[in-house]
This record gives C-alpha cells, structure tokens and sequence, in this order.
C-alpha cells in the first residue's frame, strides 16, 4: 500500500469501528481535517467497503487513510491486526491508495474535543426539548457518536505529519 502522502487532492479518513466507521475528509490543500459522518457497519464488509470507496469517488480523494490501533507499546495486537487486514481488503476495492497510521488515543483526544465543544453536556429553555428527543434517538446519549470526530483526528495527524516530510 503506498501512503499517498505526495499526491495532491483531498483525503478522507476512516476509523474502522466494530459497529461504526468514522469518517472524514480534508480540503483539497490539505490543511484540516473535517468530520464526515458516520456510516454503521451493516454486517457485510463488501457493502461498507463499497460505501466507503463511493464516498472517496463523490469526494474526489486521492487518498484514504485508515486508523490502526496499535497497542500502548506500539505493538500490533488482535485489534490492529483486524484493521490491517481489513485495510487490504479495502484497498483492493478503491481506485485510489490507502495508507495506515497510528491511532492511539484518537477517540480519547476526539471525545475531549466533543466535551470542549458542550462541557455542560446540557442547555436550557426550548433547547433542552430538542436535546432530549436527540438524547431518545442515539439510546440515551446526549451526543453524536465520536467516530467521526476520531476519523478528523486521525486524518489531521496524517496530513501534519506529511507536510513536515
């Protein structure tokens, strides 16, 4: 898999979750990373595979970078081998490269940007109406999942760490 680093276009990140894949996308210069959605696994690997490479496609990506959840030490554990051997079957369904990069702590520092951006997790007046059918929706939780938000982190850390290259 080539990493992709040199090409010009926009990027978009993936986070391969269990149950979701996060998502996101940069500008086409490369300079942030931005939360796309999230896409919830439907029990058949082709067809999110088929989602994901449509959206690069829609998106004009000339790169898809994948999180790997490597362990504390660095060391390729049973979930970061699933997401590597995951991420070959993806790149053989994409037009486009796929690279790999480190994603420790991309949900941790995702849901504190989340916390910073609602610290109170809670508002008052009409809003709290519509903040209690939302919580209804997501099965008692009062924000959005924090896939994509990880996605974003993990798709900044690829670009910055391309242009220091």
């Amino acid at each position: 898999m080539s990493d992709g680093a040199g090409l010009p276009g926009p990027c978009l990140g993936v986070d391969l979750g269990a149950v979701r894949i996060g998502l996101a996308v940069t500008d086409s210069a490369r300079t942030v990373a931005i939360p796309r959605g999230v896409l919830a696994r439907r029990g058949d690997e082709a067809a999110d595979h088929d989602a994901i490479a449509e959206l690069a496609r829609e998106l004009g990506a000339t790169v898809v970078v994948v999180g790997v959840p490597l362990s504390l030490d660095g060391g390729i554990g049973p979930a970061a081998g699933r997401v590597i051997a995951e991420s070959a079957r993806l790149a053989a369904v994409l037009s486009v490269p796929v690279a790999t990069i480190d994603e420790r702590f991309s949900t941790v520092e995702a849901s504190r940007r989340q916390q910073e951006a609602d610290p109170s997790g809670r508002r008052g007046g009409a809003v709290r109406g519509r903040v209690a059918r939302r919580r209804a929706q997501l099965g008692g939780r009062a924000r959005p999942p924090v896939d994509a938000g990880a996605a974003a982190v993990i798709l900044q850390a690829y670009i910055d760490r391309a242009r220091q290259q």
